[in-house]
């Protein structure tokens, strides 16, 4: 028995011999942020309308009742392309008499003409007075006159002819039309709006505490809803005054590399990028926070891989980011799973 005994002993003491101790368990992996000049920055995102630069109101230079229009709102046009016509008739009819008034001051000139030439040689013989050919050089010099403005008045009305029919002034879109076909309409009254494509823009409107960050020739990018296009944009126009309704700042932003698949009313997003520098503000995600009283706190990885809380001051949220105070440049701060961290605690990083 005590043998058997013995043998027991031997084989567990061989066996203790031979097991490895246990392993110690690796340090929790963490994802961090290294605050950067970067996290000192923001965007500001305003949200506009596509529209032209240029958008001319097209009115006829003279009044008359609408025969036709031949375009829809949203077509697009070539420069020169017809675009509405006035009735002719009484045009017509006006440069008609014109051209016979012109007909009739030329046989008064011819008449008045020769009877100066006829004088004029029977003055050379002493058979007239100086006074009597006077009196036919007036003549001749008034009926030229008279034929010189039966002239002007007959291209006048040749010209009014021609402004019945309203033509586009450039390459461009109908974006909209204030008159229809039977409508009578007076000289200068705005019928058509037409929009230049060859260089859009994007409207937007800025509240008051945001106008001073956004100055002419800022740089932004603009992306737009319809599609995943995004583009460069500079400012160029911020309006003087603002709404009168909505206190906000009209600004008008230059498209830079137009590209295919940006038409006219189209929404878009303007971001400007707008600086903290010098501040001592930061951005973080919002996942980045533990707090379990009324302090907000991070953690922060120092150079040994520990961990340890540092205050911070909250300024404002902005959906899953927090703007905060008391961090510094370069801390690396934990990102997510704050909550299953404790002081000093040895941590790896995420590559």
């Amino acid at each position: 028995m005590k043998f058997i005994l013995a043998i027991l002993i031997l084989s567990l003491m061989l066996s203790g011999c031979d097991s490895e101790p246990a392993e110690k368990p690796l340090p929790p992996v963490v994802k961090i942020i290294q605050v950067n000049q970067s996290a000192n920055f923001q965007n500001d995102s305003y949200a506009g309308i596509v529209c032209g630069r240029y958008e001319s109101n097209l009115a006829f230079q003279t009044g008359g009742r609408i025969l036709n229009r031949t375009v829809e709102e949203g077509n697009f046009v070539r420069a020169g392309e017809i675009l509405m016509e006035l009735d002719p008739k009484d045009a017509v009819q006006q440069l008609n008499a014109s051209n016979a008034q012109v007909d009739s001051a030329r046989a008064n000139l011819n008449l008045a003409k020769s009877n100066f030439e006829r004088y004029n040689q029977l003055f050379k013989e002493n058979a007239i007075s100086a006074a009597m050919l006077d009196q036919y050089r007036t003549n001749y010099e008034s009926a030229v006159a008279t034929y010189n403005a039966a002239v002007a008045q007959a291209a006048q009305l040749s010209n009014n002819l021609s402004y019945t029919q309203l033509t586009a002034n450039a390459d461009g879109v109908i974006s909209k039309i204030s008159a229809e076909i039977g409508q009578v309409v007076a000289a200068g009254q705005t019928v058509l709006t037409l929009t230049q494509t060859n260089e859009l823009e994007v409207e937007i409107n800025v509240p008051e505490n945001k106008l001073s960050e956004i100055e002419i020739g800022k740089r932004c990018e603009i992306s737009f809803w319809a599609n995943d296009d995004k583009v460069g944009g500079v400012v160029r126009e911020i309006a003087p005054v603002a709404d009168s309704a909505a206190r906000t700042y009209r600004v008008r932003i230059s498209i830079l590399n137009l590209r295919e698949g940006i038409y006219l009313g189209m929404t878009a997003s303007a971001d400007f990028i707008s600086s903290n520098k010098n501040s001592g503000s930061y951005i973080l995600p919002l996942s980045a926070i533990y707090q379990t009283g009324t302090q907000a706190q991070v953690w922060i990885v120092t150079n040994e891989n520990k961990t340890t809380l540092k205050n911070v001051e909250v300024e404002s949220f902005s959906g899953n980011e927090v703007i905060v105070r008391g961090i510094s440049l370069n801390d690396k701060v934990v990102a997510a799973g704050v909550h299953k961290l404790r002081e000093g605690q040895e941590v790896r990083i995420k590559d």
